[in-house]
């Protein structure tokens, strides 16, 4: 019998996956491992991630959580009840804002995971979300992997990195389905007062877009200043949710959770996606979340305390070699200029691990637009940061 060839054909991912731009991050952990294989003694100031502990009451919680049996099943969907109560609590007592606990809160495998749920939950292929650039990248990938478009708004340094909504043109508001936002910003540091808080829930009203309002920093500040929620807005519950994240506030980053507030319409629909594609976050870590929820809001302090120190000692050091480098009233981030002698943020990033082992994120990693700078985290102790900058004069790294 003559045997017939059959041409297979290639196994290819989806177009959502290949039209994806990489991850900067997972790049930049390629490079410090690198670096480390060959014996670089690399100080990574580049993501941030906590380098503290987690309260210790948050973590005997944990303990004890672990060792019941009946937290070993699958959790409740929706976070359970003592949870929920304990962050509407927590949003009265902190933000003076109202929350409904039964209807108005969605639990999070931390608070990435609901950015991107909330963007496919909502987004059909074309619709257009509005993301401003600089960016977490979460705040645009949702939309992509939605099959949605982004259209960006530059955050520019001579607006104190605030939307000027005055730029987005009167078509794609009214075809925009949803608008994010994030202050206190990652990566700028940036803060909103009142009023621009009230003039983007007018600008949403005006024209039915979702307001998402990224949160994670909201307990990452300094001084007298404290943010405010977007429900301290009158009408915002209308057209906005809100997320927030364990991980700065608490040093949570690998405990994974987070959660979401707004009306019951709009967490019912996130809701629904999540419980698709996941089983919630788990009864162990939704305990030890009652626990760092409940405990004296000291223990927030000496965190934040101890990022105060941190951020005097990097702005020094910076301002002495010549950047301007701004100390922000929140978040454990500085946003500076590149050297005006590098073409791109990739390239200085990569200039400084080579010559000093000192690891920075690019500015391309929030944005097209945002090549020209980069971004440094507080994740390294007072010593450690003194040595990034001991090895910069020593490699004659000045901004020139």
């Amino acid at each position: 019998m003559e045997s017939t060839q059959i041409k297979t054909k290639k196994i290819q991912p989806s177009d959502r996956i290949l039209n994806i731009p990489k991850y900067v991050f997972a790049q930049l952990a390629e490079l410090k491992q690198e670096a480390m294989n060959r014996g670089v003694d690399v100080i990574d100031i580049s993501i941030g991630n906590p380098d503290g502990a987690t309260p210790k009451p948050v973590v005997d919680v944990a303990i004890r959580a672990i060792q019941d049996p009946i937290n070993h099943g699958y959790p409740n969907f929706r976070g359970k009840p003592e949870l929920r109560q304990a962050i509407a609590d927590w949003m009265q007592k902190r933000y003076n804002v109202e929350i409904n606990p039964k209807t108005e809160v969605q639990t999070l495998i931390g608070e990435k995971e609901g950015l991107a749920n909330v963007a496919l939950a909502y987004t059909n292929p074309n619709d257009i979300n509005i993301i401003p650039d600089p960016y977490y990248p979460v705040l645009c990938r949702g939309t992509l992997i939605a099959g949605g478009k982004p259209y960006f708004v530059q955050l520019k340094e001579e607006n104190k990195f605030l939307i000027d909504l005055s730029e987005i043109p009167t078509e794609i508001a009214k075809k925009a389905k949803m608008f994010f936002i994030n202050y206190p910003n990652n990566p700028t540091g940036a803060i909103a007062p009142k009023s621009f808080l009230k003039d983007i829930v007018q600008f949403c009203k005006e024209y039915g877009i979702l307001l998402i309002s990224d949160l994670a920093y909201g307990e990452v500040c300094f001084g007298d200043y404290r943010p405010y929620s977007i429900f301290n807005i009158d009408g915002a519950k209308d057209v906005a949710m809100e997320f927030h994240s364990f991980t700065k506030t608490f040093n949570m980053a690998g405990w994974r959770c987070g959660f979401a507030i707004g009306k019951e319409e709009f967490i019912s629909n996130l809701y629904a996606m999540k419980s698709n594609v996941d089983y919630g976050t788990s009864t162990i870590i939704q305990d030890a979340c009652i626990e760092a929820l409940t405990m004296p809001i000291s223990y927030v302090k000496d965190i934040m305390d101890i990022y105060h120190k941190r951020r005097e000692v990097m702005a020094k050091g910076f301002s002495d070699l010549g950047f301007y480098a701004p100390r922000s009233e929140a978040t454990m981030y500085f946003w500076i200029k590149i050297p005006p002698k590098f073409k791109t943020s990739m390239e200085f990033t990569k200039y400084l691990l080579d010559k000093t082992g000192v690891m920075v994120t690019p500015g391309s990693a929030f944005g097209a637009m945002s090549d020209d700078h980069f971004r440094v985290s507080l994740v390294q102790p007072n010593d450690r940061i003194k040595e990034v900058f001991e090895r910069f004069k020593k490699a004659g790294i000045r901004y020139e």
